[in-house]
């Protein structure tokens, strides 16, 4: 059976088509996106009037109650953007293309923008695509496991000075763990804690009663078993037994490690978990074509307010 990314059908839409396509359809298509309700007319984000003149020269609208100025990508996490709506949108078909992701750099080179400019727009596109699982409860059969990511320590030259790495006290600070709750036929939920026992409360907090745990032999899951039906499958011995397996959400930490590993070499402890959704995004998405996934993606940015971490193309000063 031929895979779903070597099929003609998840070639729907690429670079030349978008290119070809022109910067007036692709104005037109955030214009859809942004205001689905009004056929694409412009509705002010102040007052909501549905009535604006338009600034042609500058592709702005006038609001004729407010007299408020503003654009198609005003108060959206593209706020302040300034790649032309072609590029923009030939950024997003690469960014959904990728199916472990794409580096910053790489991104920079094939868009011809400065490093910065890709880091931030890429960040801003995994701050909007996770808003689709911001009310997510699980249910059915849910897969429970952590998948261990960064801090690693190099071993020293010599044998003598070489520190046992299973011991708490001689593992880096930066190291983190990806918990990830993953529906049987639905989404998956990432989190990026300190200790994967933290796990057990988020599976409280966001799964159903009724629903059955999968989960390995760890000890820290035995405290699920009060709360829902409970399977357990040991790894030491067999990976799945009569049907008991974690491989879903286990395919999922494969695709996250060959992201980090194999894209992007390097991913900070601080912006770990955008990179965790953007991989459950991707994972959960994995049957769709371009077409649907970049322009599911342009839905959810012109949704999505002003991100709170990155302003234009840089990050906001902290306090």
């Amino acid at each position: 059976m031929q895979h779903f990314l070597l099929s003609a059908k998840s070639r729907s839409l690429s670079l030349k088509a978008i290119y070809k396509m022109g910067e007036a359809k692709a104005y037109e298509a955030f214009c859809q996106l942004r205001w689905p309700e009004t056929g694409g007319e412009a509705v002010c984000p102040r007052c909501g009037c549905v009535e604006s003149y338009k600034i042609t020269t500058r592709r702005k609208f006038k609001c004729k109650g407010c007299h408020h100025q503003f654009s198609v990508t005003s108060g959206t996490i593209l706020h302040s953007r300034k790649l032309d709506f072609t590029d923009l949108l030939a950024a997003i078909c690469l960014f959904v293309t990728g199916a472990k992701g794409m580096s910053a750099v790489q991104f920079s080179r094939t868009m011809d923008v400065q490093y910065k400019t890709a880091w931030v727009l890429c960040h801003k596109l995994r701050e909007a695509l996770a808003d689709e699982t911001d009310h997510a409860r699980l249910s059915g059969e849910v897969e429970i496991d952590g998948c261990y990511v960064g801090g690693k320590v190099r071993r020293a030259n010599y044998k003598n000075d070489r520190l046992d790495k299973r011991l708490t006290g001689n593992r880096s600070p930066r190291r983190r763990v990806v918990i990830a709750l993953r529906e049987r036929g639905g989404r998956t939920l990432p989190f990026v804690r300190r200790s994967e026992s933290e796990g057990v409360e988020l599976a409280r907090g966001l799964v159903e009663t009724g629903s059955t745990i999968i989960a390995d032999e760890a000890r820290h899951w035995d405290a699920l078993e009060w709360d829902f039906k409970s399977e357990r499958i040991n790894h030491s011995e067999a990976y799945s037994h009569e049907g008991v397996h974690t491989n879903f959400v286990e395919s999922y930490f494969a695709r996250l490690r060959k992201m980090v590993g194999g894209q992007h070499h390097f991913v900070s402890a601080k912006y770990l978990y955008q990179y965790a959704e953007h991989c459950a995004w991707i994972e959960d998405h994995r049957t769709t074509d371009i077409k649907e996934l970049a322009f599911k993606l342009v839905d959810a940015a012109m949704a999505a307010p002003k991100s709170s971490k990155f302003r234009s193309y840089w990050q906001r000063a902290q306090n």
